[in-house]
Formats: C-alpha cells, structure tokens, sequence
C-alpha cells in the first residue's frame, strides 16, 4: 500500500486516462479506412476493453498477489485463464458485433483467427510488465520527492528547536558539576538528559545510526521516565544484537513512548513493561508488552505516533516489515520487525 496525496493520486489517474484514450484514437483511425466510423468505433472500445481487463487483471491482482509472493504457478494457471478469456472475449465480441450490425450472412471465426486473437492478447499482456515499470517508476519518483520534502521539514523544524544548543549544554554541564557534589543520583539524571538532547541534535537527522546509540537513547529516556513515576514501573529490557549494526533513527522509540504515554496506571501503582530486542533472518526484531492500564480515559486513544511509524516504515521499506499491536485482558503487545542493514 502506497499513501500519496490526493493530487498525486489524481495525476497518475490522469495518465491512465490519457495512455487509454490514446490507444483508443490510434485504434479507431487504423480501422476507419477500411470498416467505416461506426464499426470502428465499436472495434476500437471492444479491444481496449480487454486490453485493459488483460493490463490491470495482471499487474492489479495477478502480479501482486501471486507473483509478487513467489506463487508462480498459481499466477501462470491464472495469467493462462486471463489470456484465454480475454482473447476469446475480444474474437466472439467482434463476431457478434459484425454478424449483428455490418454483415450481410452470417461470420464465423476459424482455427486460424482464434490463435490470432490469442497471440494478440498475448502481447497485449507482455506490454503490461511495462505498463507495470512505468507505474512503478512514477511511484517511486512520487515517494523520492515525498521524502526529499519530509527530510526538509524534518531538518527545518529541527533547526527552530535549537536555541542556543552549546548554551544549553553547557548550562547543563554546570548544573551536573553543581549536583554531583550535592546529589549524585541527580546528576546523574541530568547527564541522561544531556544525553537525550545531543541524539536529538547530533543524531537524529542522520539517514542510519549505530543500535548501540540507539539502544543508549532509550535506555536515558526510560531512566527519566522511571523517575517521574512512583512507584517506579518494574522494567525488563531484554536484548540479544549485534549492537554495531546501522538502522534509521527513532524507529522504536514510539512503541517505548507509546507506554509512558498511555500504559502507565498511576492510579493502582501496577506496572510492568517487559521489553526485547533481538536478530531475527537478518531482520531486527523489538517486541514491548505491558500490564493493560486499567484507569485509562477510553476516549483517548493510541494517537498519531504509531500511524506517523508505519508510514515511515512504508517509505523506508516498502512492504518488507511487519508492525502489529494487540491487547487482550491483561496485556498490550506490540512488535516491529524490519530488514538490517
């Protein structure tokens, strides 16, 4: 599944359109000499009917759901059964059309004219891989600017949040001297937020970031959460990487986020929060689970962060990952499998 914006939608509608009707002129007038305006007419929209059952029957149901999943031969019995129906459709279609409206006896189609048919529709069908690439390239040229944009707003509402960042660290480190003397655990605390705020700055807008930065990222955010919170969460982080591996920045960060926000029962004090990550057939796998927070409010929901996730996941990865949530009377789970770089 492809999110693009309504004008974008509109625009490779357009081109469907303007590829369609062209084919429809160039039909019409190659027939026109010899059959005459009506008959051509009811040829040309006859062929282009089936051409168009043959190009989007393949490359809307056959070519994703079967090819695309590695079943070649339920997609060759079906490109099989497309083509016959098509080719078959198309030579009776005409038949009927001329014994019913043009011919003076009776027309019927020989051997001969039902492997023409055939053959025609056959190539009408190898066209549609092309008619498929070029989809596929005005797709990818879509997302390309997509993102482009996105890394530009990205950047720009990054840049309005610095204010004074070398002021703001350094403010830090003097507040961190002063606590550590007075208050270790303080101090501490002050240091994962230092912390916290330089990945936002030094690492966040980089296209890949090493797991063992993220994984410290998410550690100093848990620990501040865990302070503000009484009685503190029981926490169990799970983990079994290669923590030198590359993946794109605040990727699971918003299942983490999404407990803290709206997991946490402060009314019972009961919270646990188990959390996993792990390699899994070169894939990355993060797995969150938490006590269900049974004095939510339940007009609030999830919010946007997990849709914002799946859509950039889509960008990144295209359909190779897999993001499901569920809940049961006890637990909210969530997991996020991508591919490693």
């Amino acid at each position: 599944m492809s999110f693009m914006p309504v004008s974008e939608k509109m625009r490779l509608m357009g081109l469907h359109y303007l590829v369609w009707a062209s084919i429809l002129i160039i039909s019409f007038f190659s027939m026109l000499q010899a059959d005459g305006a009506t008959r051509s007419a009811l040829s040309a929209c006859s062929s282009c009917g089936f051409y168009a059952l043959i190009v989007y029957g393949n490359i809307s149901f056959l070519y994703p759901r079967f090819y695309q999943e590695k079943k070649f031969v339920p997609y060759l019995l079906g490109a099989v059964a497309l083509l016959i129906l098509a080719g078959l459709g198309r030579g009776y279609l005409s038949l009927y059309i001329r014994n019913a409206s043009f011919a003076a006896a009776p027309h019927w189609l020989d051997p001969w004219t039902h492997v023409t048919f055939l053959l025609s529709v056959t190539t009408v069908f190898i066209l549609s891989f092309i008619f498929r690439l070029a989809m596929a390239y005005f797709e990818l040229k879509q997302q390309s600017e997509k993102i482009l944009l996105q890394r530009s707003q990205f950047e720009l509402r990054l840049l309005k949040a610095q204010v004074q960042p070398h002021f703001l660290f350094n403010t830090l480190n003097a507040i961190y001297y002063e606590a550590y003397m007075e208050a270790p655990q303080t101090a501490l605390l002050i240091e994962r937020l230092s912390d916290i705020m330089r990945y936002f700055i030094d690492q966040s807008t980089k296209e890949y970031v090493l797991l063992t930065t993220e994984i410290q990222f998410l550690d100093n955010y848990i620990a501040l959460e865990k302070m503000r919170i009484k009685p503190e969460p029981e926490i169990i982080f799970h983990r079994s990487v290669d923590d030198q591996r590359k993946i794109p920045p605040m990727l699971l960060m918003t299942f983490v986020e999404n407990i803290f926000k709206h997991g946490i029962d402060k009314i019972s004090g009961n919270n646990k929060i188990l959390l996993s990550l792990y390699e899994k057939d070169q894939h990355l796998v993060f797995q969150t689970r938490n006590l269900l927070n049974k004095h939510a409010d339940p007009r609030q929901g999830h919010g946007l962060g997990l849709n914002n996730l799946r859509q950039r996941l889509m960008i990144l990865y295209g359909k190779d990952f897999d993001m499901q949530a569920t809940e049961d009377n006890q637990y909210f789970t969530a997991s996020l499998k991508f591919p490693l770089t």
